[in-house]
């Protein structure tokens, strides 16, 4: 009896033990998964796995609280935290920690504030709240504060005062340490080299008593930041073991001083090309300018990021490949990668040069989407690509919404009314922002005195310019006195133009002598001219614009001989003029043209145009269009002519935009030179006999045609 009693216990205690270890099992099972789900941001699954649980532990609790406050949810992390029927430290420490991952860091200091039971992680964690939100001085001052300090508390506050560039008292600091680890003497040497003190840094760094992988690549990399490569490299070379980082902080040295040759050899001994180091490659070679390189390597990397894609096309951005450039964005889109933010504002910047309204429209909405257009930053950006797209009312929308104005948006604005031949405008926009008290900078001026250059409002120009120094205190610069002398030249008082060029503070540059050669060529001053000119081939030998302005001036007298020794001159001198050129965006696709297209670079329609053109050609011969023939001489902005005036390089794209852009669009050109007169003449009859609006985007501003005329005035 007694026998069968005590073995009824026995199995009773093995039942109830083997039940708890199930059930317990089970609890840090469903656990597992609330975390799980928490981490991989599936908060809903998170939830029905918590409300599912039989029995909630204090673990159960903290996990799910920690879950919504992982997934930017810090309302409904609090509001269950008020419903956990207990809690220990830990729950109140994951509570800070929530709201400091949140950037909540007043809700963590009233947290800290009502904590029943403190410990070091307690203190460690607001400190770290403080830390990385700057707020170093209250961070420092409850570091002093605390109970009890251990090596975690010591080096967070540490890393404070070095984030904070007080390396002095981070040294004080560190100094006063009782245990010092492995971190602590890495952010001590991380801080010196971000400061220059190479010196201090690499003392200490000998010094530590261990060093890992961290510490070696932090020196290395504070030599290379300091473009210190040679003993980047020594270094480098004796350190024991190398992981990925390190491989790649040395190779960013290379790229980013331009050695692409041992770059690449490092690059080619690498025992693992990660896709950072491929982005390295791609962007040295890209700033090296050379650009198939780059491409070479971009096509051979086989996983590819967001950013190998963004590098490249900066790299075809900004060495001028602009085409490229969108083919590889529509590649992009096309692969299903989607743009990051350096990747669009570079296709932005593409959209600008070439006048790409469709992409730019499309660039703006993903902006929109992605709630970035109401940046500062990007919306100086839309101004820019609306305003060299010719839509003047779009990129006033962009400047009328964006809340926060900055003076770059306001400058885009002034520039932009200001190329558009708007200077009434532009100087209205100006009143505006000195109605609101918001000061003008540097670029302000240029932009508004460049808008009286254009209208020819040379009293207000002079006004505003003898404003600058006693009102705003900014001294004029050599672009603002470039302007001055653009506006003197264009209304013909080109002597006063010249004598405000000798009474400059500082030595006039290439900007100055050529806006004075511009005047020259308008009125036929040969005498400045030559003298301006001489001064242009001085500062700048290789340019072909003051020869070729020259030689206009000389042919339009009739000194034919001068313009033969011009050209010889050329020649000897191996002076190239910039081939010209025009385009036109159909349907999201840039249509390029020559002045007297070769066999070889023929438009794929070209018989269309020619047919176009000759239907047009007699129109306007009816409404009176006579060539002019000193167009046809060496101008200094037009192409080498090959064929006669009528086949201009925007005289083609024009007729294209005929066939090709329905009636009722405006058809947009761009030009890389300036506009001959005899074009503009030209053009201004199309827009009347087409009954067609077109805008031409030349080097040096917009011109509006419409019903037979410009809005330039015919004063550009």
């Amino acid at each position: 009896m007694l026998l069968r009693l005590a073995l009824q216990m026995i199995q009773r205690r093995f039942l109830l033990i083997h039940c708890r270890t199930y059930c317990s099992n089970v609890a840090i099972s469903e656990n597992r998964h609330i975390a799980r789900y928490g981490r991989l941001g599936q908060i809903d699954n998170a939830r029905q796995v918590f409300d599912g649980l039989r029995e909630k532990n204090i673990v159960s609790w903290n996990s799910i609280v920690a879950c919504y406050f992982q997934n930017n949810q810090p309302t409904e992390a609090r509001n269950l935290f008020e419903q956990m029927p207990e809690r220990s430290t830990v729950s109140w420490n994951g509570l800070i920690s929530g709201y400091v991952k949140n950037r909540m860091v007043k809700d963590a200091r009233e947290v800290f504030d009502k904590m029943p039971v403190r410990n070091v992680i307690s203190w460690t964690a607001m400190i770290r709240g403080y830390v990385e939100e700057g707020l170093v001085s209250e961070a420092e001052t409850l570091f002093w504060k605390m109970p009890v300090r251990n090596v975690v508390s010591w080096t967070v506050m540490l890393g404070g005062l070095i984030q904070d560039n007080q390396i002095d008292k981070a040294r004080q600091l560190f100094d006063t340490m009782p245990l010092k680890d492995v971190v602590a003497w890495t952010s001590m040497v991380g801080g010196y080299s971000q400061t220059g003190r190479l010196a201090e840094a690499r003392q200490l760094f000998d010094e530590m008593p261990e060093k890992n992988v961290v510490s070696w690549t932090t020196m290395i990399s504070g030599y290379v930041q300091h473009h210190h490569v040679d003993i980047a490299r020594k270094l480098f070379e004796v350190m024991p073991n190398k992981n990925e980082v390190s491989w790649t902080a040395m190779l960013m040295g290379y790229t980013q001083s331009g050695r692409m040759t041992d770059a690449m050899d490092l690059f080619n001994a690498m025992p693992y090309k990660s896709v950072v180091s491929c982005n390295a490659m791609i962007l040295g070679f890209g700033q090296n300018g050379e650009v198939e390189k780059a491409r070479n390597l971009f096509d051979q990397t086989p996983e590819k990021d967001n950013a190998t894609w963004s590098t490249m096309i900066k790299t075809y951005e900004k060495q001028g490949f602009e085409l490229q450039a969108l083919r590889l964005f529509t590649l992009m889109q096309s692969q299903g990668v989607k743009p990051n933010f350096p990747s669009l504002i570079s296709i932005l910047s593409v959209c600008s040069t070439l006048a790409s309204l469709d992409h730019g429209r499309q660039i703006h909405s993903q902006l929109v989407k992605t709630l970035c257009d109401t940046d500062v930053y990007v919306g100086s950006v839309l101004i820019t690509m609306y305003v060299k797209c010719g839509d003047l009312v779009k990129a006033k929308t962009v400047f009328d919404k964006s809340p926060n104005k900055d003076i770059v948006m306001w400058n885009s604005m002034i520039s932009g009314y200001s190329q558009h031949g708007l200077g009434e405008k532009s100087l209205e926009i100006f009143e505006k922002l000195r109605s609101l008290k918001i000061l003008p900078d540097d670029v302000t001026f240029v932009a508004v005195l460049s808008a009286c250059s254009y209208t020819g409002q040379i009293d207000k120009g002079l006004e505003i310019f003898n404003s600058m120094k006693p009102i705003y205190s900014i001294d004029p610069k050599t672009t603002h006195y470039a302007c001055m002398v653009d506006l003197l030249g264009r209304c013909g008082r080109i002597n006063e133009a010249m004598d405000l060029i000798t009474k400059m503070p500082m030595d006039p540059d290439a900007i100055i002598w050529g806006s004075l050669m511009g005047a020259c060529r308008i009125h036929m001053n040969l005498e400045i001219a030559e003298f301006a000119a001489n001064k242009l081939v001085h500062l700048e030998p290789k340019n072909s614009g003051p020869y070729i302005l020259l030689s206009n001036i000389y042919a339009s007298k009739g000194k034919w001989s001068e313009v033969a020794d011009l050209r010889k001159r050329m020649r000897s001198e191996k002076v190239k003029k910039s081939p010209g050129c025009s385009w036109i965006v159909i349907e999201k696709e840039v249509h390029m043209f020559r002045g007297g297209e070769s066999e070889n670079n023929r438009h794929r329609e070209y018989g269309l145009i020619m047919e176009m053109l000759e239907y047009i050609g007699g129109l306007i011969k009816e409404a009176g269009y006579c060539p002019d023939g000193k167009f046809a001489l060496h101008d200094v902005d037009e192409e080498d002519k090959l064929h006669s005036l009528g086949y201009h390089s925007e005289r083609l794209a024009v007729a294209y935009g005929i066939l090709k852009v329905p009636e009722g669009m405006v058809i947009r050109v761009m030009k890389n030179l300036r506009v001959c007169g005899d074009c503009h003449s030209a053009v201004k009859l199309i827009s009347k006999v087409m009954s067609r609006e077109i805008v031409l985007r030349d080097a040096n501003r917009f011109h509006h045609f419409k019903d037979g005329s410009c809005s330039c005035r015919d004063y550009w």
